[in-house]
């Protein structure tokens, strides 16, 4: 995120304001990961493959794991591009959490590229597939790459063990921007504590890594 806690333009629009070894960092946590997790906005936006480089998949194989994570992305209304980059390469399984809102020629188009999940309801339980993931593929270690309401919403649920936050040398300003946990006014329902087990500064940016400890109810 910017210095002022933004993580892309009120726009939504992709930006590239970190640098080489940002993108190296992203890499290799990405990479120890049996899973990365994607909320649909942020794989339209971004239009990324979700794959590794090839000397941690090396790494990777090592480690007595798959040569890349799982993809797992997450859309509670399933209007997902069948023609996206992700879908382009099979580097690993791609498995879609959806509601029964995903209309059927999506349906049709995705469950060719995809092993799909739908549930009823308006959202997406989170916890539901944490476990569907855990049970139906082995699943231990999962790295969510965004977006903040995606963050936000696993925030709020208690799911999220650690932080993994690069502060970029830039200021964007402005309400509209989003900002680590979305662009919602309201609270969470709980403070989230966290504790710092990691900090180290490469040129001009920081890296920081959070455990997260406890959530304490707020008094009204």
């Amino acid at each position: 995120m910017t210095v002022d806690g933004k993580t892309t333009t009120r726009n939504f629009t992709p930006v590239d304001f970190t640098s080489r070894e940002d993108k190296l960092h992203l890499f290799r946590q990405r990479a120890l990961a049996d899973a990365v997790l994607i909320g649909h906005t942020s794989l339209k936006r971004d239009n990324v493959r979700l794959g590794v480089p090839l000397e941690l998949q090396k790494a990777r194989r090592k480690r007595g794991q798959t040569p890349a994570p799982i993809r797992v992305i997450v859309s509670d209304k399933g209007k997902i591009d069948n023609r996206l980059k992700i879908f382009q390469s099979n580097i690993s399984p791609i498995v879609i959490f959806s509601t029964r809102r995903m209309p059927r020629k999506y349906q049709q188009t995705l469950a060719e590229k995809a092993v799909l999940h739908l549930s009823n309801g308006e959202h997406v339980d989170l916890a539901v597939l944490l476990y569907t993931l855990l049970d139906n593929y082995k699943i231990h270690t999962i790295a969510c790459e965004g977006g903040p309401t995606l963050f936000r919403s696993l925030l709020e649920r208690g799911l999220v063990d650690q932080l993994n936050l690069t502060i970029a040398p830039s200021m964007f300003g402005g309400a509209s921007a989003p900002t680590l946990t979305g662009l919602s006014k309201e609270f969470l329902p709980a403070s989230v504590d966290c504790a710092l087990i990691d900090m180290h500064v490469v040129g001009e940016e920081c890296f920081l890594t959070y455990q997260i400890k406890r959530q304490r109810r707020r008094r009204n």
